[in-house]
């Protein structure tokens, strides 16, 4: 699975369960019928899950299927590419820290 993480150097706490690696942050894996796309931001900041549940209607034609951090992409000709670069933008490294650091204290 391809991952992207907030690398060492930056957040040296790294991720909380396992200190030595990196903080997770968005991970791209084949699945057997799907692509999925596990973005951590939407896990944890529930004003960014609204946001893209109401602008996914706007740009693709079938449903959204979704857990809590995968979004499943059935249909190579209906992903929304646009949408997807837009959420990826839309949460910097440190609003991503600022929201796990937020979400681990509680």
């Amino acid at each position: 699975m391809l991952s992207y993480v907030v690398p060492k150097s930056i957040y040296p706490e790294g991720y909380h369960c396992t200190s030595d690696l990196p903080l997770p942050f968005l991970s791209i894996g084949n699945q057997k019928k799907h692509i999925g796309l596990y973005h951590m931001g939407i896990y944890a900041m529930p004003a960014l899950v609204q946001w893209f549940t109401n602008e996914y209607p706007k740009h693709a034609k079938y449903k959204l299927d979704m857990g809590k951090s995968c979004i499943r992409l059935k249909r190579m000709d209906d992903i929304p590419y646009d949408l997807l670069a837009e959420l990826c933008r839309k949460v910097t490294c440190k609003k991503w820290i600022a929201a796990y650091e937020y979400a681990i204290q509680r």
